[in-house]
């Protein structure tokens, strides 16, 4: 499988094995058959796969009873790509919003990456969460991204869903594969793109520079993705949006905003790190100077996430409150505006 950048968010499941059925292969279970083939794993964990919809047989999700036959291609799907490297825990503060037997919500401060990968080995979600649920078998397990079936950007704050149980991982993995999960962000932008809306439009990797992403107008390359948006304030020159992702692509908000012209504010990989409104006067220009500096990254923030808990089925909701840094430059803007027209 593909190498997946360490500060995205994205929806997939990764291939961890694929085993073709020899054509002697006599009728047998399946949790038995990849019990037998898998090393390190248990019949409870590939039921637990398979009861979520993760174990493929020629394309299509079988259960944990189906009878491999001769020339069956076999698949295993989880939400988190195969391991790559040794994790270590480390005691790092966490804002915990919830937590029960199979669940987890996480209010993440900006800055922090939610996995490791290249650069960024430590001081991540990850390695906080295996410190602080290090006694749970999930955790214990060494994969790259323990009870993760969901990521937001480094420099974007809010709420993330971190599985307890390997059930509770393949659950919610395939709600987020299948879109029936909520998202809504808290998203500064440049300009007003209007009361409500819809950004629609491929995205994938830019083929100018490979760390950021692109929209394919013509649906040559890349994934579909759906953002909607909807106005919450007016703010002359920016605008605080309410962002809604009917997908869930990498750096979604962030490229379809710029794409329609309204990149999000101080967003440095898609233009928002510059004046892009205003007036040209030397107070307008400082102004701005002393919003990018109490809010250092793209303001984007997660601010509502809901699912059907993996257990009971019950329908969860979350919001979070804006961060301080958020709050702050939004009330500079507010005070700027009045004073501006006195």
């Amino acid at each position: 499988m593909g190498k997946v950048d360490d500060n995205i968010e994205n929806e997939e499941l990764f291939e961890h094995y694929r085993i073709e059925a020899d054509a002697g292969q006599k009728a047998l279970r399946i949790d038995k058959f990849l019990s037998n083939r898998i090393d390190s794993t248990s019949r409870t964990r590939i039921q637990n796969a398979a009861l979520a919809g993760n174990i493929m047989v020629n394309q299509k999700a079988v259960k944990a009873n189906y009878k491999v036959k001769p020339g069956d291609v076999i698949q295993v799907l989880l939400a988190h790509p195969p391991r790559e490297t040794e994790l270590l825990p480390e005691n790092l503060p966490l804002d915990i919003r919830y937590e029960d037997e199979a669940i987890l919500i996480v209010n993440k401060e900006a800055g922090m990456v939610v996995h490791p990968g290249t650069g960024n080995y430590s001081g991540t979600l990850v390695n906080a969460l295996m410190y602080h649920l290090g006694d749970i078998p999930l955790f214990k397990s060494g994969e790259m991204r323990p009870g993760l079936v969901h990521r937001i950007d480094k420099n974007t704050s809010g709420l993330l869903v971190i599985a307890k149980t390997e059930f509770a991982l393949n659950n919610l993995g395939r709600q987020f594969y299948e879109h029936s999960t909520g998202r809504k962000y808290a998203a500064l932008v440049w300009g007003n793109p209007g009361n409500s809306g819809t950004v629609t439009g491929n995205i994938g990797r830019s083929p100018r520079n490979r760390k950021i992403m692109h929209v394919f107008t013509d649906g040559s390359e890349g994934k579909p993705a759906i953002t909607h948006y909807r106005l919450i304030e007016d703010l002359s020159y920016v605008s605080l949006l309410e962002c809604e992702l009917e997908t869930g692509r990498t750096h979604q908000i962030r490229v379809h905003m710029s794409y329609i012209k309204h990149p999000l504010f101080n967003d440095p990989d898609y233009g928002g790190d510059r004046i892009l409104r205003g007036t040209t006067f030397t107070r307008y220009q400082q102004f701005i100077r002393n919003c990018f500096n109490i809010l250092p990254r793209q303001a984007l923030h997660a601010k509502y996430l809901s699912f059907n808990h993996p257990m009971s089925g019950e329908r969860m909701e979350f919001e979070s409150e804006l961060p301080d840094d958020m709050s702050r430059v939004l009330e500079k803007w507010r005070n700027y505006i009045v004073g501006r027209e006195k």
